[in-house]
């Protein structure tokens, strides 16, 4: 069992950066995806990471956001660059299994083990 504490969250304007970081106190044979959820939507799948470091992100996020993981620190961080409006969301990460070590995915019914969640909001 995984527990998941994200931070870093805040108030940035368009263009600009945010590092959010989701501490994990459990195992490394796990998936930790990154999800989140504006007012009026669904939840998506922004990026993930599975237990060997093969990444995948959203469309809408590729190029701007960068997901790593220092195994050493049990520390998974998504940097998000050259922010906007439509990024404003609650963030959140999770984390799941997958027999396949090389395999993640943006689906939500994959994760079982959310974080609280940190605000992101891009405005100028």
């Amino acid at each position: 069992q995984v527990q998941l504490v994200e931070s870093g969250g805040g108030l940035v304007q368009p263009g600009g950066s945010l590092r959010l970081s989701c501490a994990a106190s459990g195992s490394t044979f796990y998936a930790v995806g990154w999800f989140r959820q504006a007012p009026g939507k669904e939840r998506e799948g922004v990026s993930c990471i599975s237990s060997d470091f093969v990444r995948n992100y959203a469309d809408s996020v590729k190029g701007r956001f960068t997901l790593s993981r220092d195994n050493a620190k049990n520390t998974i961080s998504l940097q998000m660059n050259s922010l906007k409006p439509e990024d404003t969301a609650v963030y959140y990460c999770a984390s799941g299994y997958y027999t396949d070590s090389q395999r993640c995915g943006l689906v939500v019914a994959d994760y079982d083990n959310w974080g609280q969640g940190t605000q992101v909001t891009v405005s100028s």
